[in-house]
């Protein structure tokens, strides 16, 4: 895929040179808000402190984590299946919109949720965390349609930087309405959670139509005039071979093994931060701010890392982000100071963005294009169910011990043995057998 004679030098750099990159890598900037603010930061603290006012902190905190595992398993249900549709009948962006349609929605709908209403708060949560993830496997899948193999490590970093920017700047407007509500003509700081929840939906939905123009959608597997029940017959008898297939795709199989380890601890030093920073003493007034300086800092380190995978290879790049989340894990155990918290967020912020950008392109590499929505599916389920294993094991730890220090040490495990068998994925291999795969479906 030559470069545009048009697109300035930097853009190219970027690997967003075509016009069809850069809409794609847009929509990590309209998808992130809703990460950023409705799921790490602004709703889960309105949950516990009005939602479910009239909740034991600790019975909203259960509530809200068994509803996000809740919607995990209806996801790994449902994604597989309109992964398989979505390759057979070229219908990627159509569910796409319809799921981002839901998501939106959804999201906006959590202006209505008021004091005590946790249920109705629960329930928008779970279809919007839905449909927010089956859309992402729609997005993901579209990526080897418009990058070769050369491009991908480099245009998936750039949509996680831009990502980290367009969500850090909607947070930050966020985190303003709420700590001044006054400045901005608000009641108070529950109904500047709420419209942030609104801005949020309109970010998502403003930014999102870029892709929508731009972004051609892959061609059917099957023949016009084919009627619907057969599509769908034979959609469905693609995923069921699709579950043995994988496996034979040796390399992609071993990296999404690896993947759902090593990602299980990226995901729990995610997850546990903030409580890990009241435990060892860090004020609440120092501890949202380090959000917001992990994704600015997340900006620039997704690119490096993006043209780092150039020169030294995806897989290395993320070996090496495995070694510096061995020693962030490491420093934690030491950390003691609101700075030493500040240094620890900056570290993670160097390869957070990084190594999972690189993991996906890596496994877009190394699957074939016209099974792509099924492949990222199942990418998708190691995702989330990355994040079982890895708190589990940290919360044992600290009630074992009494603190989480050593539990923060207990993590290390998963970046050694995740990085070991990534050590065993054959990259060449793996997206030789994925290019032989179209050879044969072509055929």
């Amino acid at each position: 895929m030559p470069d545009s004679p048009k697109s300035p030098a930097w853009l190219s750099r970027l690997g967003l040179d075509r016009p069809e990159l850069r809409a794609w890598a847009m929509y990590d900037w309209a998808n992130s808000a809703f990460w950023t603010t409705v799921i790490g930061v602004v709703f889960p603290m309105y949950f516990v402190k009005t939602a479910g006012a009239n909740l034991e902190p600790s019975s909203a905190t259960s509530r809200l984590a068994i509803a996000s595992a809740a919607a995990i398993g209806i996801v790994a249900v449902v994604s597989p299946v309109l992964g398989a549709i979505a390759d057979y009948a070229a219908l990627k962006k159509r569910l796409l919109g319809a799921f981002l349609s839901v998501a939106i929605g959804s999201t906006a709908a959590l202006w209505f949720v008021g004091q005590g209403d946790w249920q109705l708060g629960l329930w928008l949560f779970v279809i919007a965390n839905i449909a927010s993830a089956v859309n992402m496997t729609f997005y993901d899948s579209l990526l080897p349609h418009i990058a070769s193999a050369d491009e991908v490590d480099v245009v998936s970093s750039s949509a996680y930087a831009i990502g980290y920017l367009g969500g850090g700047l909607l947070l930050i407007v966020n985190l303003l309405w709420i700590k001044h509500p006054a400045w901005f003509g608000l009641a108070d700081a529950a109904v500047a959670a709420r419209l942030s929840f609104v801005s949020v939906a309109i970010w998502w939905g403003v930014f999102a139509i870029p892709l929508f123009l731009r972004v051609p959608e892959p061609p059917p597997q099957f023949a016009p005039g084919t009627p619907h029940a057969s599509v769908w017959g034979t959609a469905f008898t693609r995923l069921r071979g699709t579950f043995h297939e994988l496996r034979s795709f040796k390399h992609a199989f071993t990296l999404l093994v690896a993947f759902a380890i090593y990602n299980d601890g990226i995901n729990t030093i995610i997850r546990v931060a903030a409580a890990y920073g009241s435990e060892i003493g860090i004020p609440e007034v120092s501890l949202i701010p380090v959000f917001v300086v992990v994704q600015f800092a997340g900006v620039p380190f997704a690119f490096m890392f993006g043209r780092l995978a150039v020169h030294i290879t995806a897989k290395r790049a993320v070996l090496l982000s495995l070694a510096v989340y061995t020693g962030i894990s490491i420093f934690g155990y030491f950390v003691s100071t609101t700075w030493h918290f500040y240094v620890l967020g900056v570290a993670v912020a160097m390869v957070q963005g990084g190594s999972q950008a690189l993991s996906r392109s890596m496994f877009a590499t190394m699957i074939p294009k016209h099974k792509s929505s099924q492949f990222f599916a199942f990418f998708g389920i190691f995702e989330k169910f990355a994040g079982v294993l890895g708190p589990l094991v940290f919360g044992l730890v600290a009630q074992r011990t009494g603190t989480s220090r050593p539990a923060i040490l207990a993590l290390i495990p998963f970046f050694l043995i995740g990085g070991w068998l990534l050590t065993k994925v054959d990259v060449a291999k793996g997206q030789a057998a994925a290019r032989a795969a179209e050879g044969l479906e072509g055929a």
